[in-house]
């Protein structure tokens, strides 16, 4: 059996979600490979940020997650992306539509509430 998941870059909250999304050991995530081992933590409903995506890199090219080229960063966003296009919507929440804002205007000169003569709706009756 093969150690728990221990790996540069790899935190005590970055391993618990890597656990519950069913990878344990370092075996596990090199099968998986950075992105889907992204996705699978996004699909489970955690969020994490691109900051994981990099650290599952470096730990897998052992080195520290602010050392992943830039041109590496851009392709593994870029593959997260194309990922997540294919999600479906999450379950439970409509897809938001535009809001919109509608201005009515009375044509009555009467306010709704107050009197008639005083336009600030206050003061006394005669």
């Amino acid at each position: 059996m093969n150690a728990p998941l221990k790996m540069r870059n790899i935190g005590p909250k970055s391993a618990a979600w890597l656990r519950q999304v069913g990878l344990r050991t370092e075996a596990d995530l090199i099968s998986a490979g950075p992105v889907d081992a992204f996705m699978r933590v996004k699909r489970a409903g955690f969020k994490p940020s691109l900051n994981m995506l990099y650290a599952l890199e470096g730990a897998l090219q052992d080195c520290h997650w602010q050392e992943v080229p830039e041109a590496r960063r851009a392709e593994l966003v870029a593959a997260v992306e194309a990922a997540t296009a294919d999600l479906p919507p999450p379950r439970g929440r409509p897809a938001a539509a535009p809001v919109t804002t509608t201005h009515h205007q009375e044509e009555s000169a009467a306010p709704a509430f107050g009197f008639l003569d005083d336009p600030s709706g206050g003061g006394e009756r005669d």
